[in-house]
Order: C-alpha cells, then sequence, then structure tokens
C-alpha cells in the first residue's frame, strides 16, 4: 500500500490522459459520425457506397491494426512527402485511430436514429420553407440525440477502454502509467488492480451521466 501511495500521483496523471484522449476522441468521432451517416443516407448510390463500405472495413479489423497503421503509416507518409524523417505522435496517432474506430461505429447509431425520425416531420419542416440545414438543426437533430444517446453510451464505454491500446506506441496514459509503476516496484497486480479500478470508476460515472442524459433527453415526451 506504501508504494501504492508513493505512486499515486503517476496514476492520477495517466487517468486524466486517458480521459482527455477519450474525450477528445469522443467529439472528433461524434462529429465525423453525423457525417458518415449523412453519407450512407445520401441520395448519390456511389457515395452511399462507397461510405459504408470503408465504415464496415474499419469495424472488421482489430482497433490495435488501426493504431499501427496510423502511427507507422502517418509517420512514413509525412516523411515521404517533406523528405526529412518525421513522427506522428502517440497523442496524434491515439486520437485518429479512437476517433475514427468510434466514428465508424457510431455511423450506424446516427443513421438508424436519422431513420426513427418520422419523414412527415422532415416533410412538414420541408414545406414550412425550413432549409435542409434548419429543419436537420430544429426538428431531425433533437430527436437524433434523444434517440442515439444508448447506443452512444454503450460506444464511450468501448472507447474508454480502448484508450489502453495507445500505450503501446508510447502515450503515457493510465495503462502505462501503471506498467511504468509496477515495473519499478515489481508489485504489478497492486498496479494493474489499481488501474483496473480506475477504469471501473469512470465507468460507472460514466454510467450515470448517460442515464441522467437520457432522461433529460426525454422529459418533453413524459410531459406530453
Amino acid at each position: 500500500m506504501s508504494n501504492l501511495a508513493a505512486y499515486a500521483h503517476l496514476l492520477a496523471s495517466g487517468a486524466a490522459v486517458t480521459l482527455c484522449l477519450a474525450g477528445m476522441s469522443l467529439m472528433i468521432g461524434l462529429v465525423l459520425g453525423l457525417a458518415l451517416a449523412a453519407a450512407k443516407l445520401s441520395r448519390h448510390r456511389w457515395l452511399a457506397a462507397a461510405v459504408t463500405a470503408v465504415a464496415d472495413f474499419i469495424r472488421g479489423i482489430p482497433e490495435f491494426l488501426v493504431l499501427l497503421i496510423i502511427y507507422f503509416g502517418g509517420t512514413k507518409l509525412l516523411s515521404d512527402l517533406t523528405g526529412d524523417y518525421v513522427e506522428v505522435s502517440p497523442w496524434s496517432a491515439g486520437v485518429a485511430a479512437l476517433s475514427i474506430v468510434f466514428a465508424a461505429y457510431a455511423s450506424e447509431t446516427f443513421r438508424g436514429a436519422f431513420l426513427a425520425v418520422p419523414r412527415g416531420q422532415v416533410e412538414a419542416a420541408r414545406a414550412y420553407g425550413f432549409s435542409r440545414w434548419l429543419t436537420f438543426r430544429h426538428v431531425q437533430l433533437p430527436q437524433l440525440w434523444r434517440i442515439a444517446i444508448p447506443g452512444l453510451g454503450n460506444l464511450w464505454q468501448v472507447l474508454i477502454k480502448d484508450t489502453a491500446l495507445v500505450s503501446i506506441v508510447g502515450l503515457d496514459d493510465l495503462m502505462r502509467r501503471s506498467k511504468q509503476a509496477s515495473e519499478t516496484t515489481k508489485e504489478p497486480f497492486t498496479f494493474f488492480l489499481a488501474a483496473a479500478t480506475i477504469y471501473l470508476a469512470i465507468t460507472i460515472v460514466s454510467m450515470i451521466v448517460v442515464a441522467a442524459a437520457e432522461r433529460r433527453s426525454s422529459r418533453f415526451l413524459e410531459r406530453a
């Protein structure tokens, strides 16, 4: 326990990096997921087919491979383009990989949410002169969130756990900090158990937040 207390600040800094990485990936992934979902529902069949194929490919390979492709492939690409060795940082590779993977899965959640919004409401908004953007903003988007929140909440919990993969390329997240502490103290069980407890705590808090968001998004329906 004394060793755990001595390295608590190390685990705390790793947990902060993990949360920042997950939060940044979530924000980018949500935007990309919405864009991919819209493309899948496009009237242009070639666009819908291409985006669906790319999303299926990403979902079909391990997240670890996506990370390695971006980290090593990005480094090679940048080095070839500049003529000098340019290494993609672990943070950039992690955010890019996790955002892309999250977006690929979220696109299906958003696509289902788009289809769940009654078509008549969209047609009524357009009949009243709303542009596509205004229709999306005032009619579709509020309902999208209510429908998509449970699925997005599950994806967020998966994202939190996937952040541990980025420690492989050198990011000082919770997993890497736990490994460093365990190697120094020769107490792997203690520090990996502590890391598991922190991940579990983050997951429990996330579940509470998601449940609150679900209740808040449905409050107007309950009043009606």
